[in-house]
């Protein structure tokens, strides 16, 4: 059985990125849960290489503190001078001396390369024992990219970068993606001849294509889809890749047994987990780490971040945060779930409702116009309309607990630290400031008194003054002719 070869991945990100016209460093930009630098990470990771290298530069602190978050085991290596890619490489070689076998170099902001593409590219290189072979791709409009030039029989003969290109060349079609193979030996002894003999007086490590083929070291050309090879320079370039993202992620959750309704107004991030026959609706965003179980239905017009939706759960018009809404529950229209909020079984969160670091019950329900906040809410209970948890005094946040089937009735604040038992009831237009017991009536409603012709006194000449007017005289002529009848 042959062994694998040794792999070594060192991904190209210290460059600055310009025309991003950013005070964020190129790689670092988002695209549907991932930077472009996760992205590229996140492909070679099935190279089975033993050591990522990353290259930095540009706002070196701001990229090395992204690797440790999502590629701890990647080696970042300073090029504190940008002098060109072969210049970076060899940067990249010199501080890790011990490399061997095949050494795969990317750009740092080719983030719609497949896994299986890079794999192929690998695979054709080492099978065939080439010094090198490049990724390359048909474009319709090449400009901007370096050319790949062959020779009669078709062979790589070497790439040129556009500013260095003739008019001849730059007709050429095919381009380079800036994803390569060597063979780790090739590679140290090439990048010891670069010159920087260019327009922009700089290291090319595409130059080493050339030295190779001199030498007599096979050189080959992998031909990937264009989508997989494009880059992003600026941030109308950003915005094509991440919609060409968004159809590949939705076309492959589709294709798993999702159902997604329109497909060009939903938003997936590459983290979220989707089941077979959730049911996604229009005008949808599902980001970070949330997850849809089967049967539940998301949208239209909803944002899940970081929340997960249990079976056969409805949630529409709604954002959420941090939140967790259990099977069959119902949430929206319009509610705002922040962080901490969590429902139970079949419980429901209606219209213009906002939660926060609060637990619904099984079959809990806050139907309407309501803020809950640091509360707990046993199952069965129903939370009327308009109803305030004034949790915070302006100093601490306190907990409020609601008990099984309590009945909160409409515009009450609760105001915490606060208990109401299970089975009380609270009437409309309370403040319960102290404990309610259990099976108790809650209740703090003043008497009700009318002064008698309050509008009239004091608002002459409004409509209202003259609507009172006309209902009194209504008033009296009924019972002027309640009168008359009487008398017959």
């Amino acid at each position: 059985m042959s062994q694998a070869p040794r792999r070594t991945v060192v991904v190209l990100a210290a460059g600055e990125g310009k025309r991003m016209r950013s005070a964020t460093p190129k790689v670092l930009h988002l695209l549907l849960g991932r930077t472009l630098l996760g992205h590229v990470l996140a492909s070679s990771d099935a190279s089975g290489a033993e050591r990522t290298i990353v290259v930095v530069g540009h706002k070196a602190d701001q990229v090395r503190e992204h690797l440790a978050e999502v590629a701890p085991a990647a080696t970042p290596v300073l090029q504190a001078e940008q002098r060109g890619t072969g210049h970076a490489v060899r940067m990249a070689l010199e501080a890790v001396s011990d490399v061997s076998g095949t050494i795969v170099v990317l750009n740092g902001d080719v983030p719609l390369l497949r896994p299986e593409t890079l794999e192929r590219l690998l695979g054709e290189h080492e099978s065939q024992g080439r010094g090198a072979t490049v990724l390359a791709a048909e474009v319709g409009d090449p400009t901007g990219l370096g050319r790949i030039v062959r020779d009669g029989a078709g062979n790589l003969e070497r790439i040129v970068e556009e500013r260095d290109a003739s008019a001849r060349e730059r007709a050429i079609r095919e381009i380079n993606a800036g994803i390569y193979a060597f063979d780790s030996a090739a590679l140290r002894e090439a990048l010891g001849k670069l010159s920087t003999d260019n327009e922009q007086g700089e290291e090319y490590l595409t130059d080493v294509f050339a030295l190779l083929a001199s030498d007599g070291r096979a050189v080959g050309v992998c031909v990937a889809p264009e989508p997989e090879t494009l880059g992003c320079n600026d941030r109308a370039e950003l915005a094509r890749l991440r919609a060409l993202l968004r159809d590949r992620v939705n076309e492959a959750w589709m294709r798993s047994g999702v159902s997604i309704l329109d497909p060009s107004t939903t938003w997936i991030d590459v983290t979220v987990t989707l089941a077979p026959d959730a049911e996604i609706d229009q005008n949808t965003q599902l980001l970070g780490a949330t997850h849809v179980a089967a049967g539940a239905i998301v949208g239209p017009d909803t944002t899940l971040i970081d929340t997960s939706v249990g079976e056969g759960a409805v949630v529409l018009r709604t954002h959420a945060i941090g939140a967790e809404i259990g099977p069959e529950a119902t949430v929206g229209p319009f509610s705002y779930l922040r962080p901490g909020s969590k429902l139970g079984r079949k419980a429901k969160v209606g219209g213009f409702v906002e939660t926060k670091n609060s637990e619904l019950g099984e079959g809990a329900k806050v139907p309407h116009l309501s803020y809950v906040g640091d509360a707990t809410i046993g199952a069965k209970a129903n939370v009327g309309a308009g109803t305030i948890v004034a949790n915070y005094d302006g100093v601490r946040k306190s907990r409020t607990t609601i008990g099984e089937a309590a009945f909160i009735g409409s515009d009450t604040v609760l105001i915490a630290p606060v208990e109401v038992g299970p089975g009380a009831y609270i009437g409309a237009g309370s403040a319960i400031a102290k404990e309610v017991p259990a099976g108790n009536l809650g209740l703090t409603r003043a008497q009700q008194r009318n002064v008698e012709g309050w509008t009239a006194r004091k608002r002459p000449g409004t409509t209202s003054a003259a609507a009172a007017e006309k209902a009194a005289e209504a008033a009296e002529a009924a019972g002027a002719a309640d009168g008359e009848a009487a008398g017959e």
